[in-house]
């Protein structure tokens, strides 16, 4: 645990505490209970709460600083890797799973899947947010100059154990057979993205996607 919390020590404080609001229009307008994987300081969780988007939150974080800001923040949290853990969770239980930069940082993240899928009502959804490793600010200076240079954040992300492109984060989430219904990339909206889609009839697309934004559903019973 020391030698993972001394490569997280340079991330700024917004990486633990923001509320995730790009994702809530993925979300059903209320659902009973939710559990977000690596909640930092619980501010998603509260802000669905609050908001009365969810009854009741349950959280993952591995890091006790944040663990301990959001003991106050959500109804249960439970502390440690989720690689390893066994949540006290009944199966088939929880409406929606959050998974918000998180997946890439894992050894195993297919493991991880379906050990969420479990725990997922008939019906109920993990949404996650996955980095797209095809982005032109990663593929350019691969391409041109042969460099992979890790940073402290973003897409080369020297915390990042898996990098995935948009073919293979919806296979990751289907591996247990849950059904990805919603793909949506990020990064599309500023003028000159918008500007590089009109001149390239939009072809220029996967080099623009920042991360994507996945929802999966269990549909077995």
């Amino acid at each position: 645990m020391t030698g993972v919390a001394r490569i997280y020590e340079d991330k700024a404080q917004q990486y633990f505490n923001r509320v995730r609001t790009d994702i809530l229009h993925l979300l059903p307008p209320h659902v009973e209970q939710v559990l977000e994987v690596g909640c930092g300081e619980g501010d998603t969780l509260e802000h669905l709460r609050v908001s009365g988007r969810c009854r009741t939150t349950y959280g993952v974080e591995l890091f006790p600083e944040a663990a301990r800001v959001a003991r106050g923040r959500v109804d249960r949290l439970y502390e440690g890797n989720i690689e390893q853990l066994e949540l006290p969770l009944a199966p088939a239980s929880i409406d929606a799973i959050l998974c918000l930069d998180v997946l890439e940082h894992l050894i195993d993240p297919w493991s991880v899947i379906r050990k969420l899928h479990a725990l997922l009502k008939p019906g109920g959804i993990i949404i996650a947010s996955i980095p797209n490793v095809r982005h032109f600010s990663v593929v350019l200076p691969l391409l041109f100059k042969g460099r992979w240079d890790y940073t402290s954040s973003g897409l080369l992300d020297k915390t990042h154990l898996r990098y995935f492109t948009k073919r293979s984060a919806v296979a990751l989430m289907e591996c247990s057979g849950l059904r990805v219904d919603t793909v949506e990339g990020t990064g599309l909206a500023g003028p000159r993205a918008r500007l590089i889609q009109m001149l390239t009839l939009s072809l220029a697309r996967p080099w623009l996607e920042v991360q994507f934004l996945v929802r999966a559903r269990r549909v077995d019973g």
